[in-house]
């Protein structure tokens, strides 16, 4: 068995697990760095009432917290399946060098976790989307973007 298996069959024993003790969907995650598991996360969207609470971003916050940093440089995330369009975004924000995944995205909307709508939703323009979205005061917000900007004081990320 390659290391490789070893930690995907770790990310998928936690799927299993969440789902034997009724903390939340299907989905288990883990991350690694120089060879040794550093935080492992679970679906608990239906436990915490939290509907980020996925098994990737899970391990993210804990592998975060473990290394006091906020990227995941040097790391590898195993999950169960293939993330989710909020999962997949907070996965490049960490950057971690690689992703490994189990269950496809299809397998997922297969059982009724179907991310396919978000997908399609992204490709069109803010006018036609399902979920009314306006803007507001730009010009007072961006404020804070030329604060940033304009910042000797800042951690660029």
């Amino acid at each position: 068995m390659s290391k490789e298996e070893k930690f995907m069959r770790e990310a998928i024993r936690l799927s299993i697990e969440n789902v034997n003790y009724g903390n939340g969907g299907p989905f288990g995650a883990v991350i690694v760095k120089d060879g040794k598991i550093i935080a492992r996360g679970v679906n608990n969207v239906t436990k915490n009432n939290d509907p980020t609470a996925h098994a990737e971003v899970d391990a993210i916050r804990k592998a975060c917290k473990e290394l006091g940093t906020f990227q995941l440089d040097g790391c590898e995330l195993y999950t169960s399946c293939e993330p989710c369009p909020m999962c997949l975004g907070a996965i490049y924000w960490a950057r971690p060098d690689k992703l490994y995944y189990a269950n496809t995205k299809q397998d997922a909307a297969n059982i009724d976790f179907d991310d396919d709508f978000i997908y399609q939703e992204l490709k069109l323009d803010y006018a036609d989307r399902k979920m009314t979205t306006v803007q507001l005061l730009r010009d007072e917000a961006l404020e804070a973007f030329k604060l940033w900007s304009d910042s000797n004081d800042k951690v660029e990320y």
